[in-house]
């Protein structure tokens, strides 16, 4: 038995292995852009077979498809939803920039799929013909932007959104738990006022809430969908109801409210959507950098850094230093959140760059980059969670003692002393070494029990006083 069997597709005859699914144009392909191997992944996929699903039950309703083939078209198509033929398309993302290679190998592996369900021979276009059948109504250039629309916006619902609100709530036990610790502020990198270990917590959950809410907004900046436009956004050879039965389908099966662009031509040759949901990804990620840094920090020494918090123990440190143990999963968010920025500078690029005229000609890269942004966000999202907040402890010993030592403690004494007078006693404090109290003691600057009151923390970081903070 040959290991091979002969295809056409528009350009003449080629060889494809005997047991594929895929024809003639996608060998082409395999063959012209041997690059990354990278492949499209498992959510670009799901999305592309839900796209030609939905087709063909709009072209049935529309009585464009007789029954059979529209039920066969149907049966392929989920199993490409499902992941049953994920082997089957094996093009590189980098490739034509329209994905038109990737639009063919999912007609020609739904129609040889169609082929084998009905007993005929693979390559035989019978019942079932690929462009004719399969790609009815559409055409790559409103195909492939529709399904990275839908598998960026499935994909944050499903997984990034859950995993932010996870650890949104993580951070808020943790400011609960951590209300009572106060600690020394820090602005410039530089000691400030006392501040409650409960209040930076708060700060960094209500960073990770609104993160949630712009992982919503990524989505709603997806939900308009350019399929109906076909080539260039005149919506030629489709049926001006066929856009609106898909909408129907795909809203249902995602449960995401996917509409027909307003704008055919907007929507096929510019990549603003898309663009504003990295540039949502790009933002979280910047908030995720700030919280595992601040993270990070705290944690620093144990004994000869700040070592305000302590971490989860996950994983020796060092090759050669016994005992050592870092903050690994911060740093893992800290590379992620890197990648995601720069995901985002590629997307912006090839939509600032490559959408001329009718067409972005970048989209495998947009759709490779954004995809890659949101698995990477929510899976880190939920590691840090339950590898490190979690298990935060707070070192309220070493927190007391830096309030005690630091010179911002005199911040509390300009409402009774003057900004310059206490100003001498921080440079003395820097100086000798002493804390502040110590050298109000000594100068009798307050009575005992007014200076109690003036330098109690507690009282240091809750609003109220009548001097200034600094800064």
């Amino acid at each position: 038995m040959s290991s091979t069997r002969t295809e056409k597709d528009s350009m003449g005859t080629m060889e494809v292995p005997a047991t594929a699914l895929y024809g003639a144009s996608t060998q082409r392909a395999v063959l012209n852009f041997p690059i990354s191997g990278y492949p499209f992944g498992r959510e670009f996929i799901r999305a592309l077979g839900m796209v030609k699903w939905a087709a063909a039950e709009a072209n049935l309703e529309l009585d464009r498809l007789d029954e059979h083939r529209a039920n066969l078209i149907v049966q392929a198509a989920h199993e490409v939803m499902d992941g049953v033929h994920d082997a089957q398309f094996p093009i590189d993302v980098f490739q034509t920039g329209s994905g038109t290679s990737t639009n063919m190998n999912a007609n020609e592996v739904i129609a040889n799929r169609c082929s084998q369900i009905a007993g005929k021979p693979l390559g035989s276009k019978d019942p079932v013909h690929p462009n004719d059948h399969v790609n009815m109504s559409q055409s790559s250039n409103d195909v492939i932007p529709t399904v990275i629309h839908i598998a960026v916006a499935e994909r944050i619902r499903k997984y990034l959104m859950p995993a932010l609100e996870a650890l949104d709530g993580a951070l808020e036990r943790k400011a609960l738990e951590f209300w009572n610790v106060i600690k020394i502020g820090r602005t410039h990198l530089m000691d400030a006022t006392p501040v409650r270990l409960g209040q930076e917590f708060g700060g960094y959950a209500k960073q990770i809430e609104y993160s949630r809410l712009r992982a919503g907004n990524a989505i709603a900046a997806l939900e308009e969908l350019p399929l109906g436009g076909t080539a260039v956004g005149t919506g030629l050879n489709c049926h001006t109801d066929f856009p609106a039965i898909v909408m129907r389908h795909l809203w249902n099966q995602t449960g995401i409210a996917f509409r027909e662009a307003r704008n055919h031509f907007e929507a096929q040759a510019a990549k603003d959507g898309i663009v504003q949901a990295s540039g949502q990804l790009k933002t979280i990620a910047v908030s995720l950098t700030k919280v595992a840094s601040d993270i990070r920090w705290l944690s620093s020494g144990p004994r000869c850094g700040i070592g305000e918090i302590l971490l989860p123990e996950t994983q020796p440190g060092s090759s050669i230093m016994p005992g050592k143990v870092n903050p690994v999963m911060a740093e893992a968010v800290l590379q992620v959140c890197a990648k995601v920025i720069g995901n985002d500078a590629t997307v912006t690029w090839a939509a600032a760059n490559l959408s001329n005229f009718e067409l972005n000609v970048g989209m495998p890269i947009i759709a490779r980059c954004t995809l890659e942004s949101v698995r990477l966000l929510s899976t880190v999202v939920n590691v840090f969670r339950e590898k490190c907040v979690e298990g935060i402890r707070a070192n309220v010993a070493r927190c007391n003692e830096l309030v005690e030592y630091s010179m911002a403690m005199v911040t509390s004494l300009v409402p009774f002393i003057g900004y310059d007078r206490a100003a001498e006693i921080a440079k003395e404090s820097a100086k000798t070494g002493k804390t502040v109290r110590e050298i109000c003691r000594e100068r009798q600057i307050l009575p005992d029990d007014q200076l109690k009151e003036a330098l109690d923390p507690v009282a240091m970081t809750e609003p109220g006083g009548e001097g200034a903070a600094g800064g």
